[in-house]
């Protein structure tokens, strides 16, 4: 009955019916444990200057999370990812990755150390919610990418005790472990290592995200993982057919183990992107040379600037928060509200008209209460969801694993 109704909702404008009071649907969102299961914000953490703390600015510097607007947007916290981009397959290169990954992890609990008083550095739901209960936005963190530990698994325990409690395999291109959904297959799916990964992770009691990983690496992840697994920024290829999309059969086999796809809100996987030679080649002056590591504020307002010049030069299609709303309604639908949650993919590329940083978080509660779901539909779209597989990992995990190391201010 309940994906008869979605049908209709999903066929009718977007607006269903009166929206619901302001006041009582900002009661709703505050009620609930709201989390991203995927901020990129980490990657400013090494900028010159540049704070959690401080009010940014979208429009300026392309800032979508700090602790100002996460109290505006009544975010109660989320997995800060570690991020290292995929390079040469080298020991030299394993061992830069393996490097640049400690040194994201540091600099994350050195965050939360530095504000002892508004963050605290979580690994479970039950911190998680003592966290809120505390007054205090949690900090998981996560591994974007298996770059860091491909060459030598071991490393999975290192990054868990600093505090990881989320690992993918792969990114963008394949790696030891796994195909990518964005490369030429390489292993038809996992390699042997990857298969390990897999393993590994299940001791640890690590959650597998298979956002980025190839469907053939995925559909071996939710068959051989003893855990549910999550996708933390995936859309669904229904609605717009791109490979780093999850299909419907997908959506049920990880349904049915038990595990969640956190809907992002990336532009180039919501709507149709068409090639502009022109564009691409100006994007690409525009970015060459570029060190986000290195980068002052005012390199960052000019790179904003020169996006903007090329858009309004050589304008393409632009997502709209309707079109979230679309993948979002469509997950639900097809794998059930026990399986679907929210990430913007926020300060990794994430974002759309009307739908751009962590103070628009309430605009996705109004539009589920407009559209009849409940507050307990809503609690675990925004946090529920998640923190449920967190706890079936970590449950499955070996009895022996050490926890992480605490954070100390």
């Amino acid at each position: 009955m309940m994906r008869k109704i979605i049908a209709v909702l999903l066929a009718a404008p977007l607006i269903v019916g009166a929206a619901p009071d302001p006041k009582t649907a900002r009661a709703v969102h505050e009620r609930a444990i709201v989390l991203d299961t995927h901020f990129d914000t980490p990657a400013n953490l090494g900028r010159a200057g540049w704070s959690i703390m401080g009010r940014h600015d979208v429009a300026v510097t392309g800032d979508q999370v700090d602790y100002p607007r996460m109290v505006e947007g009544g975010v109660d916290g989320g997995f800060f990812a570690i991020y290292i981009g995929q390079g040469p397959r080298t020991p030299d290169g394993d061992r830069a990755a393996r490097d640049a990954g400690l040194v994201r992890a540091v600099q994350i609990r050195e965050m939360v150390a530095a504000h002892p008083t508004v963050f605290r550095l979580v690994t479970t739901s039950a911190e998680a919610r003592a966290a809120v209960a505390g007054g205090k936005r949690f900090v998981f963190m996560s591994m974007e990418n298996g770059y860091p530990f491909e060459a030598d698994l071991s490393l999975m325990r290192t990054f868990q005790r600093l505090g990881v409690t989320m690992m993918s395999p792969a990114h963008f291109k394949n790696n030891d472990l796994a195909d990518s959904a964005t490369d030429k297959p390489e292993w038809n799916g996992l390699s042997e290592k990857g298969r390990a990964f897999v393993a590994e992770a299940n001791r640890l009691g690590i959650v597998i995200d298979a956002s980025h990983s190839s469907d053939l690496s995925l559909r071996q992840m939710i068959a051989l993982s003893k855990a549910p697994i999550i996708l933390s920024h995936s859309g669904v290829r229904a609605i717009f057919d791109h490979p780093r999309n999850v299909t419907d059969a997908d959506l049920r086999l990880l349904a049915a183990k038990g595990g969640v796809v956190q809907v992002n809100a990336f532009n180039g996987y919501m709507v149709p992107q068409p090639k502009i030679a022109e564009r691409d080649a100006a994007m690409k002056t525009l970015m060459t040379g570029i060190d986000f590591e290195k980068m002052t504020d005012a390199g960052r307002r000019k790179l904003v600037a020169g996006r903007k010049a090329i858009d309004a030069k050589w304008p393409v299609p632009k997502a709209h928060f309707d079109d979230v709303m679309k993948h979002l309604l469509h997950a639900i639908e097809v794998a059930g509200i026990d399986h679907v949650g929210m990430s913007g993919d926020f300060d990794g590329g994430g974002g759309v008209e009307g739908f751009d940083d962590v103070t628009d978080y309430p605009k996705i509660t109004a539009a589920l209460l407009a559209r009849g779901f409940s507050a307990a539909d809503v609690a675990k779209v925004w946090g529920g969801n998640a923190l449920r597989v967190l706890d079936a990992a970590q449950r499955l995990a070996d009895p022996g694993v050490k926890p992480a190391i605490p954070v100390t201010s």
